[in-house]
């Protein structure tokens, strides 16, 4: 059992270290925010992983789903992995209010409460100045995201349509159905609540795991974060009109979901891609939302196909 124990750490400690590793941060300003208030000072986390080619192509960028960070995207991406990173620059963002990149609990200058609302927009537009102005590329090969990177994903081919060549949102929306606003509303009622309350309830109901990770939850975090996924709309901007939004696509489009999710509402991401006539993967659903996990054998060979074409 131990020397089982020890082959298993053997195999996983690189990944966990290669992932921990190179952090990045990029100073980016005051931000004008969609809502036209400013984040002040805003700072935007990131690490790279591969190498950018001569012709600076094939540039990949993955962001992370709700309160996801980095680390954890980092864990996702390398050889026969979701991204390919013998094949491609992969850069992996931290986004707004998710405790590494400007975020309520880590702003000096606009700390909890006074953090601004933030919206999936304001998410986009911090890395596209990341992109852009830091790390000077003109164009991406394509932007990926899970969850609420998937919506992301959704506001990137609408707000810079022509920046990528593609585009992946596995498990996302293009904008927010009354059910998941439910869901989400619940969540922020729960955060009303005081971290030890929160936590007395849970170890009441014997879950210590949960109750650890509540007494470690920034509520300001999740609740700036919850609230950008609660307003999350991309054809606001084309009155409302899916048909609309999705003539505006300029980038290939590879929706991935199943209509198993619980969690995220995946039927206006199907519908897009309908109306986009973009490429569609429609997982079993055996797992519910953690499908691309549970499902890796089935989307991973998926994403190579079609990043690699």
């Amino acid at each position: 059992m131990v020397r089982v124990i020890r082959s298993s750490l053997a195999v996983l400690l690189p990944s966990v270290l290669a992932a921990c590793s190179s952090a990045e941060t990029a100073r980016l300003g005051d931000l004008r925010l969609e809502s036209g208030a400013t984040l002040q000072d805003c700072r935007v986390t990131y690490r790279t992983r591969g190498r950018l080619n001569a012709e600076r192509s094939n540039a990949v960028l993955v962001v992370p789903w709700f309160q996801g960070n980095s680390v954890q995207t980092a864990l996702q991406v390398g050889p026969g992995k979701l991204v390919d990173t013998s094949k491609f620059f992969v850069i992996l963002v931290d986004s707004l209010a998710n405790g590494r990149a400007s975020s309520p609990s880590n702003s000096a200058a606009q700390p909890g409460s006074a953090f601004p609302a933030i919206t999936i927009r304001d998410m986009v537009e911090s890395q596209y100045q990341l992109v852009t102005r830091t790390l000077g590329l003109r164009h991406l090969h394509a932007v990926v995201g899970i969850s609420m990177g998937g919506m992301q994903v959704f506001e990137w081919t609408i707000a810079y349509p022509d920046l990528m060549t593609k585009a992946v949102s596995i498990v996302g929306s293009p904008k927010a159905q009354p059910d998941d606003i439910e869901r989400w509303n619940g969540s922020l009622a729960w955060l009303a609540h005081s971290p030890w309350a929160r936590t007395r309830t849970r170890l009441s109901e014997f879950k210590p795991r949960s109750a650890l990770g509540e007494y470690r939850t920034d509520s300001d975090n999740q609740r700036r974060q919850i609230q950008a996924i609660v307003g999350h709309d991309v054809t606001r901007r084309f009155g409302g009109s899916m048909e609309r939004t999705a003539a505006a696509l300029r980038a290939e489009l590879l929706v991935v979901g199943t209509l198993a999710d619980r969690e995220v509402n995946n039927r206006p991401a199907l519908e897009f891609a309908r109306l986009a006539r973009a490429e569609v993967l429609e997982l079993d659903g055996r797992c519910g939302h953690q499908a691309p996990s549970c499902e890796r054998v089935t989307l991973w060979p998926a994403m190579a196909r079609f990043l690699g074409r």
